[in-house]
């Protein structure tokens, strides 16, 4: 591979069971970001830490995040304009149920919203969200990833997707991950020009949406916008 994956779990962490867990075991290339109390979901220290692992390396990362972890992915990609990156962003939770300093029990505190990117990140990628999420209703979802700019598949109805909903070993991430990982390109390139093409490449129909767990294959065409 001629790029690594960085691996942002969220609240709570991601256990043995879990798909990100499986992943790292997978691919070679795959780390877990470090530096991150996975029980205080503080989006700006956690930002923190997701950038501190991007600045480790010049070599291209994909970032795959989940839940929380894909909100302060946003924040810390957008944060490094310079550096060659893609986002595979899976689950989002939903801003308003955290405050700046961790879960959000009290409407009257301000939500982290304001603290993520309210434009393109200006990477290739994708945002994978469910039609029965509890975290983040599938239409909130498809907002941010329009916000981002990146790719949006409707997973269908399977949850957080998480351990709880069945998403241990899933050949179908490992695919989307390899689609955008092998688009990714050394940093001289044109960065936009990448990203088109990536764009083209994903933003086909896909004929049989529904559970992305029974994909298997490299998932060139199951995705749209």
């Amino acid at each position: 591979m001629s790029y690594r994956v960085l691996v942002v779990p969220g609240f709570h962490g991601s256990g043995d069971a879990h798909w990100q867990t499986w992943v790292e075991k997978e691919l070679g290339s795959a780390e877990r970001v470090r530096g991150i109390d996975w029980e205080q979901p503080i989006v700006k220290q956690w930002a923190r830490a997701i950038t501190r692992a991007l600045d480790e390396s010049s070599v291209p990362t994909v970032v795959v995040a989940h839940s929380f972890g894909c909100l302060a992915s946003s924040v810390a990609i957008a944060s490094r304009p310079h550096l060659d990156l893609a986002a595979v962003f899976v689950a989002p939770a939903h801003p308003e149920r955290f405050a700046p300093f961790g879960v959000r029990n009290d409407p009257s505190l301000p939500s982290i919203a304001q603290y993520l990117p309210d434009r393109a990140l200006n990477v290739p990628g994708v945002v994978v969200a469910s039609q029965n999420d509890p975290w983040m209703k599938l239409q909130h979802a498809y907002a941010w990833a329009r916000r981002w700019d990146l790719v949006f598949h409707d997973a269908g109805a399977v949850g957080h997707i998480n351990v709880d909903s069945g998403f241990g070993p899933w050949p179908w991430i490992i695919g989307v991950i390899e689609s955008v990982g092998e688009n990714l390109s050394p940093l001289h390139t044109r960065k936009a020009a990448k990203k088109e093409f990536l764009r083209a490449r994903l933003k086909r129909v896909s004929p049989t949406p529904g559970l992305i767990t029974r994909a298997s294959a490299k998932p060139e065409i199951l995705y749209y916008a």
